[in-house]
């Protein structure tokens, strides 16, 4: 893992401490969770880092536990990023790890991602396990600037989900969808990602 995550290594490991710390009892994983935190979560949160752009705002949308944000945010800190939640708890969980973590390149929103209008100021948009894609991309769009790129994380039914959704992306607004499949060093189920461009 240290060689996937490089010099993010150090920051990452200090996220899995207060995830495993807290993520818990504050409601934002499960106790089963933890005993997949690297693998399933940190590591599928970090595999998203390749497909980000090279410069601009990127929002997490539904971040939760600041996956993927907070992770990318440690892998990535030429860009910024903006994590989205809309439950009061999760946004304070946020606001505290983007300060243990010493992010300076991180902020904190609190909404509902359809809430946040046509903004047009991203340029990337990424989720994790938020919300079917056609509703997410309906929702998100519109965040994004021309060009910028959308990016959602899925499970091994993203091809089908894909091919059913392909007409709501469409008038979204995003073009080019495609699946991609990428694995971290020693993780034996791949992460399958949903990437499309903003027309």
């Amino acid at each position: 893992m240290e060689s996937f995550f490089g010099p993010a290594f150090e920051g990452v490991e200090r996220l899995a401490s207060l995830l495993e710390a807290h993520a818990s009892e504050r409601g934002l994983m499960g106790p089963r969770e933890m005993e997949r935190l690297w693998d399933r979560h940190l590591a599928n949160s970090g595999v998203l880092a390749a497909f980000l752009p090279r410069a601009g705002l990127v929002v997490d949308v539904g971040s939760g536990a600041g996956l993927p944000g907070l992770v990318l945010a440690l892998m990535r800190p030429d860009l910024r990023f903006e994590l989205v939640d809309s439950m009061k708890r999760r946004t304070d969980w946020l606001e505290e790890a983007v300060k243990e973590l010493g992010l300076m390149n991180v902020s904190v929103t609190r909404a509902r991602a359809e809430d946040l209008g046509e903004r047009s100021d991203g340029a990337a948009v990424v989720s994790r396990a938020v919300a079917r894609l056609d509703k997410l991309a309906a929702w998100t769009a519109g965040l994004l600037a021309p060009g910028g790129v959308f990016l959602a994380l899925k499970g091994s039914g993203a091809a089908e989900e894909l091919s059913s959704c392909q007409g709501a992306l469409g008038r979204a607004g995003l073009t080019g969808a495609e699946v991609l499949s990428a694995a971290p060093p020693g993780v034996l189920e791949p992460t399958y990602i949903i990437r499309a461009i903003k027309a």
